[in-house]
């Protein structure tokens, strides 16, 4: 796989929505999505745009109290982490994680760098930054493959 960065603004929930949404239309089985970005920064809108573009007609939601959501009704699986009440990583490995970090959907993993010697090399990163000069609902989002978390 080939590293690449794409950077964008959005404005407003419904940009972030439509971004994801056309992210995934070249998601392929397999892949590891590392998503970051401060609370309320837009990660589940980013993950609900996403699972649109599989298909996926499921409503999706945050994982914060379950850690791990699967969606199986799009043209590829998507299963949602959030290890943000991870305290070891021996937790990911009583959740079985390697099953779906390297399965045959497309994996996404919010609050990755606390599991990041779990993280393989070619996962993409996702990184959503807003700021409250440019509105409320501004946010930078960058797309790069290879571990930087």
């Amino acid at each position: 796989m080939t590293d690449y960065c794409i950077e964008t603004e959005t404005y407003s929930a419904q940009e972030t929505f439509v971004f994801a949404k056309k992210l995934a239309e070249n998601a392929c089985p397999g892949e590891l999505y590392l998503l970051s970005g401060e609370l309320g920064a837009g990660k589940t809108v980013f993950v609900q745009g996403f699972a649109e573009g599989l298909g996926i007609t499921e409503c999706v939601n945050s994982p914060t109290f379950t850690i791990m959501q699967t969606y199986e009704d799009g043209r590829i699986p998507l299963y949602h982490f959030d290890v943000y009440r991870i305290s070891d990583c021996s937790e990911m490995y009583e959740l079985g994680y390697e099953e779906y970090f390297f399965g045959q959907g497309v994996c996404f993993v919010e609050w990755a760098e606390i599991i990041s010697e779990l993280l393989p090399e070619d996962a993409v990163n996702i990184t959503i930054k807003k700021d409250i000069t440019k509105g409320f609902d501004y946010r930078k989002i960058t797309v790069k493959r290879g571990k930087s978390i």
